[in-house]
């Protein structure tokens, strides 16, 4: 069975006092629109053999927010296998946007179950930017790592 793979780009920006924020998105669609905790997400998705995850980043970033990737050096903050079997590789770019700019791509799915009538929903139904440690709760748990290895690069400690 081939393992779905996912890449993304988690975008920081630096605050006051050495700080930084991220900035995360909440999934869009009914199953998430009651939650909070681990129903945020980097922008990010899916692709195949034939693109490089990079690329894949970079259209998903476009795709998920309707806004061009920041300009900038790309870290790589390495990949993680998700509890539902998807490996997600990130990158983290430092850059500034106003998530009142961002217009999100849908995707249409059945709604309610087995009514035959089919709705579309925003990918991310909202943006903003937190700090870490704002962000943590809020993310998937399979992506709270990522969080950390940014901490890592941009403060130098765990």
């Amino acid at each position: 069975m081939p393992v779905t793979r996912s890449a993304g780009l988690l975008v920081f920006r630096r605050t006051k006092n050495d700080g930084i924020e991220v900035l995360i998105g909440h999934m869009g669609g009914p199953f998430w629109a009651r939650r909070e905790e681990a129903a945020w997400t980097v922008p990010k998705g899916e692709y195949g053999e034939g693109e490089a995850p990079e690329e894949a980043a970079r259209r998903e970033f476009r795709e998920e927010l309707g806004l061009d990737a920041p300009e900038g050096d790309w870290t790589a903050l390495g990949e993680v296998r998700q509890a539902g079997g998807k490996t997600v590789t990130v990158w983290a770019v430092e850059g500034d946007l106003d998530p009142a700019a961002v217009v999100p791509g849908t995707f249409a799915m059945e709604w309610p179950p087995r009514s035959g009538v089919r709705a579309e929903f925003p990918e991310l139904d909202r943006v903003g930017w937190f700090t870490p440690e704002a962000a943590a709760p809020l993310l998937v748990a399979g992506q709270r790592v990522f969080l950390e290895r940014l901490l890592t690069r941009v403060r130098g400690r765990a």
